[in-house]
């Protein structure tokens, strides 16, 4: 589908755009509507642009089995809690902040989780995880605030986006062992919209007097990053494969940081610069350890 590594590379670089816009996006589309409208329509468009992507993918149904449906079902539970945690800590929190925090803890996170499974221990996996967790300290403040920044304006729900992205992405790479990765982004998106449709203001959604075309373009990128973003990030992950695909997320935080600095006026501390360089340095070191202790994340 993607005929060379000059193609998949741009198209990582875009998605990867995506991905650190979204958190400055996320936080204007908080003006518009409410948290759990903002969680359906998130993964409801997501679930409609996707199915393009199934037209040359046959489901094979099959591969559902029980232990798939109940895959499936715990990932969408999980994206649900994510999203929620997502809206709600850039709407009262830092949005450029979080991008920062979440995107370079949450691999740190993953990779404790695999090590536990895994039970493969060492020297360097401690040292990496602990840079991680200096830098993501570091972020929140808590060497100049204390623990009580752990409740600061938004930061425990960027701690629990970390914890839950951590652990879905153990759960989705056991879950796309037995079906294709794009009908399983696809069910789980399907599955997820499902959920928050039980929360949902329709009146709300329905009041089309409260869009103005800056939501269209905010909720348009915070839709992309999950859409677009996260399928090109599949779609790399199989054709150059997971390391060289992963290293792309270090530029996630500094778009993260530099949208929220250009178009919403959010300081950024030398706390959060320091934090970010020293979790994009526990990534790399996970990445190197991975490569050649050839452990699956």
């Amino acid at each position: 589908m993607l005929s060379n590594n000059k193609v998949i590379f741009f198209l990582m670089a875009l998605a990867m755009l995506t991905w650190g816009v979204a958190w400055t996006s996320a936080k204007i589309s908080n003006e518009y509507l409410e948290y759990n409208n903002l969680v359906f329509l998130r993964f409801f468009v997501g679930f409609l642009t996707m199915l393009p992507f199934l037209y040359n993918n046959k489901l094979n149904l099959s591969a559902i089995s029980f232990s798939t449906i109940i895959n499936i079902t715990s990932t969408s539970i999980l994206f649900f809690i994510y999203n929620q945690c997502f809206f709600i800590g850039t709407d009262i929190g830092r949005s450029g902040m979080g991008g920062v925090f979440v995107t370079t803890t949450n691999p740190v996170i993953t990779f404790i989780i695999v090590s536990i499974i895994s039970r493969k221990f060492s020297f360097i996996n401690m040292f990496s995880i602990s840079i991680g967790a200096f830098g993501g300290l570091l972020i929140l403040g808590v060497f100049s605030q204390g623990f009580d920044a752990f409740l600061f304006a938004g930061n425990q729900y960027f701690i629990f986006c970390s914890i839950s992205w951590g652990v879905l992405t153990v759960i989705m790479s056991q879950g796309q062992k037995k079906i294709n990765s794009i009908w399983y982004i696809t069910l789980c998106y399907l599955v997820t919209s499902f959920i928050s449709l039980f929360f949902i203001n329709p009146h709300e959604i329905l009041d089309f007097s409260v869009y103005d075309i800056r939501f269209f373009l905010n909720f348009f990128l915070v839709c992309s990053a999950m859409s677009f973003g996260t399928s090109i990030y599949i779609i790399a992950s199989y054709r150059i494969g997971p390391v060289s695909a992963s290293t792309f997320i270090f530029s996630v935080p500094f778009i993260a940081m530099g949208t929220a600095y250009i178009f919403i006026d959010e300081p950024m501390g030398i706390n959060i610069i320091i934090g970010g360089l020293l979790g994009i340095l526990s990534i790399y070191l996970i990445n190197y350890v991975e490569s050649k202790a050839g452990m699956k994340v």
